[in-house]
């Protein structure tokens, strides 16, 4: 059997990362149905997204990483959202999705442990909150390893395949 050294990087998404980013979400829609797109990935144009990733880079309070397998191929993302609105502005709404080949190989908790030093270095950041499919027992179980406390069930989060879903509302606080 021959094993293959691969090395992941983890890094801030940059506006050259647009193309690849909207690809990407296009292929890990049509994988699962624990997302909030599907086959059509997230529908934004690469001028949007490269506009976006640009202003994100100038954001105190949010973020977006990617993992990548020897600095070429993307195949994990991480997100932190949030707003200036100075009454919330202390929240961020985590996002990740791992391309379905990768699954298993700690990928999520990588992007999820630097999603969790950046909010500690960020000095802004005191809640991390996100809401995850109710099915999705190995996300489920990888926030409950990285501290994420359930703090409710929502009803009708998504639809699929002519039935509703159920949410599980989860966050981290950060001191």
């Amino acid at each position: 059997m021959k094993t293959e050294k691969i090395e992941i990087m983890i890094r801030e998404a940059i506006p050259t990362d647009a193309k690849e980013i909207l690809a990407f979400s296009k292929k890990t829609g049509s994988e699962t149905d624990f997302l909030t797109y599907g086959p059509e990935g997230l529908e934004l144009s690469e001028a949007f997204e490269e506009m976006y990733l640009e202003g994100l880079m100038e954001k105190e309070n949010e973020i977006m990483l990617i993992a990548t397998i020897n600095n070429e191929e993307l195949i994990g993302i991480a997100s932190v959202g949030s707003n200036d609105k100075p009454k919330t502005r202390h929240v961020g709404e985590v996002g990740i999705t791992v391309e379905k080949e990768f699954w298993g190989f700690g990928i999520g908790t990588v992007l999820m442990e630097e999603v969790e030093i950046w909010a500690k270095e960020s000095g802004i950041i005191k809640r991390l909150e996100l809401t995850v499919h109710a099915g999705n027992e190995r996300a489920i179980k990888l926030y409950e390893k990285m501290g994420y406390q359930k703090e409710g069930i929502m009803s009708r989060v998504m639809y699929i395949d002519d039935e509703f879903v159920e949410g599980i509302m989860m966050s981290l606080l950060i001191d």
